[in-house]
């Protein structure tokens, strides 16, 4: 009996390993991935964060312990973010602008011991304000843009002069991607990189980061909607993106990552740029809550997750898995 089957069937290229492996579209290697890490005063300081499981805030001793196990997987870089102490904090976050201040400390000690690995320094001031917002807000609440791209510019000075690899800034103020690309030029500091969270949505998914750097309980009821993007707008990222790479940027970002894979698929294909994407800190948690309640095989879940991010166009992948996806590759 003849039966009309289809010319082309699609299953002959998943028979066996070698030939999925022919066939596959996506690669996925420890170069995609950037470990983002917390950092505290003090010394012989490895505290975990209570709501990420598995994440730890480090004094700078501790931090260069930990970053020798991340540079011998080959992670190619770490983005920084400080837990400032609360005294320290005031309206305008003017702790941010101290060179000797705890992340270009930290800077200086991670390029004096790991000069080859990259450092990323966040640049917003939320950690160091003692309202919780990224900038400077004006009497009715809101914020000042230019008043604070005053002083995002000289925060980014200062780490850069510490020897940051990249700045990235992530409060999502208009004009701060050019203003520091000018200054950084006029410095003659003109290697230095700038990753811009070009595209930061107004995202429930934030909060153990929060809690992480001190920031959340400052911030109470508020909401950062008046500076960070809605979910529900895609073009809008598109034209955050454009603005940026004008300005100066050499990669962009898109912020929080699994719901927005739509981003950055639009953002890669738009720019043909280089193009980040935060795992952030709600998603990470929400897979840690899920494997240890048994729901989900973290290594099979979180390694998938990275996948559909290099599928979606991401060049890089900040992510609290980073250590433990480098493993996997490794293994």
């Amino acid at each position: 009996m003849l039966y009309n089957f289809p010319q082309h069937r699609s299953r002959r290229v998943r028979q066996s390993p070698w030939v999925r492996s022919l066939v596959q579209e996506t690669d996925l290697t420890v170069r995609n991935l950037i470990l983002p890490v917390f950092i505290v005063e003090g010394e012989g300081l490895k505290i975990p964060v209570d709501t990420m499981p598995g994440v730890y805030r480090y004094s700078i001793d501790q931090l260069l312990v930990h970053l020798d196990l991340v540079n011998g997987l080959g992670i190619p870089a770490v983005a920084l973010f400080p837990k400032i102490e609360t005294w320290l904090k005031n309206k305008e976050g003017g702790v941010a602008l101290d060179p000797d201040g705890l992340v270009p400390r930290a800077v200086r000690e991670i390029k004096k011991r790991f000069p080859e690995l990259g450092v990323i320094c966040d640049v917003a001031l939320d950690p160091y304000t003692d309202h919780g917002q990224d900038g400077i807000p004006d009497d009715n609440g809101y914020l000042r843009n230019d008043a604070t791209i005053s002083q995002l510019v000289q925060m980014s000075q200062v780490l850069a002069q510490a020897g940051a690899d990249v700045l990235a800034p992530s409060d999502m103020m208009d004009g701060r991607i050019g203003v520091i690309r000018n200054m950084l030029e006029s410095q003659r500091m003109v290697n230095t990189m700038i990753t811009s969270y070009a595209a930061k949505y107004a995202s429930a998914f934030y909060s153990p980061f929060r809690d992480a750097v001190g920031s959340g309980s400052a911030l109470g009821s508020s909401d950062k909607k008046q500076y960070q993007m809605s979910p529900l707008n895609g073009d809008e990222a598109l034209r955050e993106v454009a603005m940026d790479i004008k300005e100066g940027a050499d990669m962009v970002m898109v912020k929080p990552g699994i719901p927005y894979l739509d981003i950055v698929r639009r953002v890669k294909d738009e720019f043909k740029y280089p193009t980040y994407v935060y795992h952030v800190s709600g998603e990470y948690a929400q897979l840690q809550a899920a494997a240890q309640a048994g729901y989900l095989d973290y290594d099979r879940v979180s390694m998938e997750i990275m996948q559909c991010f290099r599928r979606a166009g991401a060049d890089g992948i900040l992510t609290y898995c980073a250590m433990d996806i480098a493993r996997r590759l490794s293994a």
